[in-house]
């Protein structure tokens, strides 16, 4: 699936300007051609068909340059680079020191997303592929907006990896006010990942209100069936449980023959790195093991979440209980952040880090007797 011909930033768009957004992002990672050659078959489909749109697609291309060279990014990975201040420096014209041959990919993307209008609904398919085999899935920021999106994708969604990861493009796009999904179209070199993205690009273009009602040359139940094929049985929502973060100095390595959802066993051996053999902390399932030079995540594993929960999650959402979250024992509100919650582990009670992941609080991190724990501050404003 390589890329021979020249690149533009603006893969292509189509449809009035009036009306919802849906942009598609592909390539942000140069070794994932897939999405690239995904939204060039839908914008031809468009053209060649003449499907008439209500709304407009734009369709973007990531990292040029990486994609031309077919490695994963230069200087920096331009889905892991977008802290707040960075974000803030190339709003306001600074460099990056630490990336200059990502400056530009970063700030020609960040200024043709800011330039959208702000009255249409907008929404955000982020395009990728992984280095290991795997069924496609999407995965979110969790807010009941997000998961609606998701879900019509008709792949397993997988809920807390947004949150694991600092310094995403669609963290970013989240906390503007996007609504968002990632959809991971499968393994980088397998054609099949195409026909994934593909399919997952008219299925947001029908939930993002892009395409016009009943157009009979639209290929929107061969898009479902085929994603519904690729499940594979497989349970619809995941919750991640454990990233296995790593550094080049880990000399981390997969053992071979790993594929996400694969189910591994408390304490079997994954992989090496340089202390010796890594073994799973608990029993789940597996999603993206690492079998690419580059990146900064070995593995990480996810359980399935009950349905019974998922439907508890909306009505709760939906109620407003997020906000009485400081009530429960042992669970008070950072009086420096709205976001952040403060959880002391000595006497909460009533399974509380379940009920907070229920209600979309997904980030934790530990500080001594307290877990510290939050959810991007856009959901905050969004009903859920």
């Amino acid at each position: 699936m390589p890329v021979l011909e020249p690149i533009p930033r603006i893969l292509g768009e189509q449809g009035p300007t009036s009306g919802p957004l849906l942009v598609v992002l592909a390539s942000v990672h140069g070794n994932e051609p897939a999405g690239y050659h995904a939204a060039r078959r839908v914008l031809a489909r468009l053209a060649q068909d003449e499907i008439p749109l209500s709304g407009r697609l734009l369709c973007l291309v990531g990292n040029r340059a990486a994609l031309a060279a077919g490695v994963r990014y230069r200087d920096a990975d331009l889905n892991r680079l977008w802290t707040p201040a960075v974000v803030a420096r190339l709003r306001s014209g600074g460099s990056l020191a630490a990336a200059p041959a990502d400056e530009e990919e970063a700030r020609e993307l960040l200024a043709i997303l800011d330039a959208q209008p702000r009255t249409a609904r907008r929404t955000v398919l982020d395009l990728h592929t992984t280095s290991g085999a795997s069924l496609p899935f999407a995965v979110l920021a969790d807010s009941l907006p997000n998961r609606r999106l998701a879900r019509t994708l008709e792949v397993p969604v997988i809920l807390g990896l947004e949150e694991q990861l600092d310094g995403t493009l669609l963290s970013v796009l989240e906390a503007d006010g996007w609504i968002t999904s990632g959809c991971e179209g499968g393994r980088h070199e397998d054609p099949a990942s195409i026909d994934h993205c593909e399919a997952a690009i008219w299925l947001a273009m029908e939930a993002a209100g892009v395409l016009e009602a009943d157009v009979g040359r639209v290929p929107l139940e061969a898009a479902r069936a085929r994603l519904r094929a690729a499940r594979r049985g497989v349970p619809r929502v995941f919750e991640v449980r454990y990233r296995h973060a790593i550094s080049p100095a880990d000399r981390f390595l997969m053992n071979p023959g790993w594929a996400s959802f694969r189910t591994v066993a408390a304490n079997q051996a994954l992989g090496v790195d340089r202390d010796g053999p890594v073994l799973a902390p608990e029993q789940g399932r597996l999603l993206m093991p690492l079998y690419q030079p580059t990146g900064s995540d070995g593995f990480f594993l996810m359980r399935p979440v009950p349905r019974a929960w998922l439907v508890l999650a909306w009505a709760l959402r939906r109620l407003g209980v997020p906000r009485l979250v400081p009530l429960l024992p042992g669970v008070r509100r950072d009086p420096a952040r709205d976001d952040v919650l403060l959880v002391d582990r000595r006497t909460a009670r009533f399974r509380a880090l379940d009920i907070l992941h229920l209600l979309g609080f997904r980030r934790e991190r530990a500080e001594g007797d307290l877990l510290v724990v939050s959810r991007r501050p856009a959901e905050l404003s969004r009903t859920g």
